[in-house]
């Protein structure tokens, strides 16, 4: 559809030729405000009907329409405006988990000739109210004067004011953005938008695992989960309606509805959000760092948990691998020839048939599921298993699930929704909105779980049946919800039956970061694959997720998208992003082993075995991700927000505190690397290096990573080679300190170079 480079038309989705039967509906100037018995503050709002015409203009024939905005404040920095139209804004919901040390604190107002100043109980100013009208110096009646309209500036923090944008506008009747407005539909309100004032020179970034440059500045995002197919399209898995601004706060949309947010590209002024709901509940996040305002983010919708030791280790999987005998076969040759690994996970090839998930083992290829899961056990080898949240026609659940309303009703005969893999047709979706239908999928679960199986790969949760009636939730609000009510059931059971809290998930939206672990979706094995999971990793971290993998090297093959052979510089150039990534998983469409990649396996193993190595590092640094704003894997700008340079770095990253990696992402071994200031230390030479400065054209062999680490930090290490973490003796770690007398990684470590 072309643009019209119309506001309402583009922005809003409005129909100015009335075809429709919409109506706009304008924020003016508050007419009262008081206090309520909580110490929420209410402000009356006038709303006024406008023309239905492209041009912006009054429509006095029709009456004024008040509404409450209310204000309340969370301790010290956060700021909550809410407003309904018609519609009480919900004060609690699945994805809010408020940290019990927020606490409510109390507002008053003061009124100040044509300004009505807010404060919290401290006499902290938190917002300033502006009801006088714009100066003037009048000579021309050519064009009307602008309409009363909503003006206010809210400092969350009581330091960092975030204006509202009132007056984006080229002239009265043609708008660029609204302070606050409300579209209504047949005569019922239908969407609301609000917008706030952009600086020239702002950076954004976040809302989720986008797959963009880190300055998020100039887009328009639609905040819908959609299977991804890749990473490098504007298709996400995961939307999170939360955005970080490089001014120094945040804001957070509490919607699971369609929404648009405009960053300073509708219009250059202003970050502007559509709701598809008739209320707006944001929560705007003030802080002195990205972590901090994090943080604040977290106290409101959880803080991730702790995953468990043997997570850190090494996964292996491959869609798909098919028997018992294969399995085994992997393993043991794992175990012999030296590569440490944790997990096998068992993709979509266990069912009876292949993508036909019954939840049961298919009793000719895996006969004995208990001992099979045992035996693997006993060597070191956890099992994970896929499935998806969706019922076949074909599977022996149907009429069970029909029957007692498992799954949602689909209106019609058929619906399709599912695999990319081909046009595989499900009969409904699990209805996670219905409390026996949660009983019955954890049931499913815990059969497997009761075997010796430790993680349930949540895979898709993107899209559910929208054509279809759920229980207790209208679909266009449950669609964005599904991959947290989802992921909150299977990580429940498992942590109920296994003791370890875990997922392997792909969806997500604004809670789900709770429930770790998530991972990047379909990667192509490529560079461009290799780039595209790193930013969409970096923009998840600055959206709340602490957790964060990928499928090593790649996913699917390019162009054939089974069978393309993978490079042997591609498989280990992501190798050595994955061991420097939270956690690390090799899967994909084909052989994914690194035996079989025999000219570069000894690499591979080394880099393995200093995965194992760091471990006793990424678990201090993965403890202060379950307390703090801090992702393990972050982008510069957590460190150095003052540093325009790391305002657009977006292939590069800290892995905790102290260690900054820079990934090869070409097969010409080598590229430009900024070095932020301070001292570093190189992880392989031990060679020091002031930052500051850019590093053009930086030799790197294959065998190697660009990695420093802080001058005079300890890195805390595991001493000994080890084939899981099973063999894993905390007592035994030891401290490195990085000075002049580390000489690199391989040395101190001698058995990694074995």
């Amino acid at each position: 559809m072309r643009q019209t480079h119309n506001y309402t038309v583009d922005f809003l989705d409005f129909d100015p030729d009335g075809k429709g039967n919409e109506r706009l509906w304008r924020a003016c100037k508050p007419a009262a405000i008081t206090t309520a018995a909580n110490g929420d503050l209410l402000v009356t709002v006038p709303f006024q009907a406008q023309k239905q015409t492209t041009e912006i203009a009054a429509d006095t024939t029709i009456p004024r329409k008040d509404y409450t905005l209310r204000l309340r404040a969370y301790g010290d920095k956060i700021l909550r405006f809410s407003i309904g139209i018609d519609e009480e804004v919900a004060e609690e919901s699945l994805m809010l988990e408020l940290d019990p040390a927020l606490t409510i604190h109390p507002l008053s107002y003061e009124i100040k000739g044509e300004t009505w100043v807010v404060t919290d109980f401290k006499g902290v100013k938190k917002a300033v109210f502006d009801l006088s009208n714009p100066v003037l110096d009048h000579w021309s009646d050519l064009l009307p004067a602008p309409d009363e309209t909503l003006n206010v500036v809210f400092y969350p923090d009581g330091k960092k004011a975030v204006p509202i944008s009132a007056y984006d506008q080229f002239q009265p009747a043609r708008h660029d953005a609204m302070a606050l407005a409300f579209v209504e539909k047949e005569g019922v309100a239908d969407r609301m938008t609000t917008a706030f004032h952009a600086a020239a020179d702002e950076i954004f970034c976040g809302t989720g695992e986008r797959f963009a440059k880190l300055d998020l500045s100039g887009k328009t995002l639609q905040l819908e989960n959609q299977d991804g197919q890749g990473v490098n399209s504007r298709r996400t898995y995961k939307n999170i309606p939360f955005y970080l601004s490089g001014k120094g706060y945040g804001a957070f949309m509490h919607t699971s509805a369609y929404t648009k947010l405009s960053l300073a590209d509708i219009s250059t002024r202003s970050v502007q959000w559509m709701v598809e709901q008739p209320c707006v509940d944001l929560f705007l996040i003030g802080g002195d760092s990205p972590e901090e305002i994090l943080r604040g983010y977290r106290q409101l919708t959880g803080f991730p948990t702790m995953p468990p030791l043997w997570s850190f280790g090494t996964w292996m999987s491959r869609m798909t691998y098919f028997s018992a005998d294969e399995v085994e076969t992997i393993c043991n040759r794992l175990r012999k020839e030296d590569y440490p690994c944790d997990v096998i996970h068992l993709d979509t090839g266990w069912f009876k048939t292949d993508w036909l998930c019954e939840w049961k083992f298919n009793d000719e290829r895996f006969p004995d599921p208990e001992g099979f899961i045992k035996g693997l056990k006993d060597n070191g080898f956890r099992v994970s298993l896929w499935q998806l949240p969706y019922i076949a026609f074909a599977a022996e659940q149907l009429k069970e699930a029909v029957d007692n309303n498992y799954i949602c009703k689909v209106q019609g005969e058929r619906a399709t929704d599912g695999s990319n893999f081909g046009a595989l047709d499900y009969a409904g979706t699990i209805d996670f909105t219905y409390p026996a239908a949660v009983e019955w999928y954890k049931g499913l679960l815990k059969k497997l779980l009761d075997m010796g199986v430790v993680c349930i790969k949540t895979d898709f949760g993107e899209d559910i049946h929208l054509d279809a009636d759920y229980h207790s939730m209208a679909p266009k609000l449950l669609h964005n919800l599904y991959a947290l009510l989802y992921q909150k059931a299977a990580y429940e059971i498992t942590k109920e039956v296994v003791g370890d809290g875990i997922v392997w998930a792909r969806a997500g939206w604004a809670g789900c970061q709770r429930y770790p672990l998530h991972w990047g979706g379909d990667a192509a094995c490529s560079w461009d694959g290799l780039a595209g999971s790193l930013k969409g990793g970096l923009h998840l971290g600055l959206s709340g997720f602490g957790f964060w993998s990928h499928d090593v090297p790649g996913f699917h093959s390019v162009p054939d998208f089974m069978n393309s052979v993978i490079s042997d510089e591609l498989y280990v150039r992501w190798t050595q992003f994955g061991v420097f990534s939270s956690h690390l998983r090799y899967h994909g469409t084909s052989k994914r082993e690194p035996y079989e990649f025999p000219n570069i396996s000894g690499i591979v193993r080394k880099w393995l075995k200093l995965r194992y190595a760091l471990i006793p590092y990424l678990l201090e640094q993965s403890k202060k991700t379950t307390e703090t704003g801090y992702p393990v894997l972050r982008a510069l700008i957590f460190h150095h927000l003052d540093d325009k340079m790391c305002q657009h770095i977006d292939d590069q990253y800290y892995f905790g505190d102290d260690i900054m990696v820079a990934p090869v992402m070409n097969d010409h071994n080598h590229r430009d690397i900024y070095l932020p200031k301070g001292q570093w230390v190189n992880l392989f030479s031990g060679k020091f290096s002031e930052g500051g400065h850019w590093l053009h054209n930086y030799e790197c062999p294959l065998d190697e990573m660009p990695v420093w680490v802080k001058a005079g930090v300890k890195l805390s290490l595991y001493p000994e080679a080890v084939s899981c973490t099973d063999e894993m003796d905390m007592e035994k770690v030891i401290k490195v300190k990085m000075d002049e007398s580390f000489h690199g990684i391989f040395k101190t470590l001698s058995y990694l170079e074995k």
